[in-house]
């Protein structure tokens, strides 16, 4: 038995140890805004936050992640009103959306220990891959985030259906 905390709610999964955390949200706990991508930890589309780290859900097994605190997409606000949400919405930035849970995840951990980060900095902490190319308007919307966590600003959009959810 491997126990942890995922999205504030304790959770006990009678699966193998060695199970990527990634298939254990996905198949037992059907959170399925975590991606599978690439499962060589490449892509980032599985990123979650753990203990308030973004880590990369399909390199860390369920035993490894005992006794955390697991934050998925759907436990990261409850109207998908995060200042990352709301920035990504307002720029127009997910298309496809297949990354950008993981990269919402990544950036979201990201404000949570720099207030204010450089371009630079936004780009080291977002190794995410997005096939769409949205890379320029993503930085962007994630400095625009960052004036929104320190109260200098609002996004224009507000979330609306379909953004974060689990698309399968």
């Amino acid at each position: 038995m491997t126990r942890f905390t995922v999205n504030g709610s304790p959770v006990e999964y009678l699966m193998d140890p060695e199970t990527p955390l990634l298939w254990a949200l996905r198949d037992a706990s059907n959170l399925t805004g975590t991606k599978y991508g690439c499962g060589t930890g490449e892509c980032g589309a599985c990123t979650v936050d753990i203990d308030g780290q973004a880590r990369l859900a399909c390199q860390i097994s369920i035993a490894a992640a005992e006794g955390t605190f697991v934050t998925t997409i759907e436990g990261l606000s409850e109207g998908r009103d995060h200042p990352v949400q709301r920035a990504l919405i307002a720029a127009s930035v997910p298309q496809c959306g297949y990354c950008i849970p993981g990269i919402v995840m990544a950036a979201a951990a990201l404000l949570r220990t720099n207030r204010s980060p450089s371009r630079d900095e936004i780009a080291d902490a977002i190794p995410n891959l997005c096939r769409c190319g949205i890379y320029p308007r993503l930085t962007d919307a994630i400095l625009q985030a960052a004036r929104i966590a320190r109260g200098e600003g609002g996004a224009e959009a507000t979330p609306g259906p379909g953004f974060g959810d689990a698309q399968r």
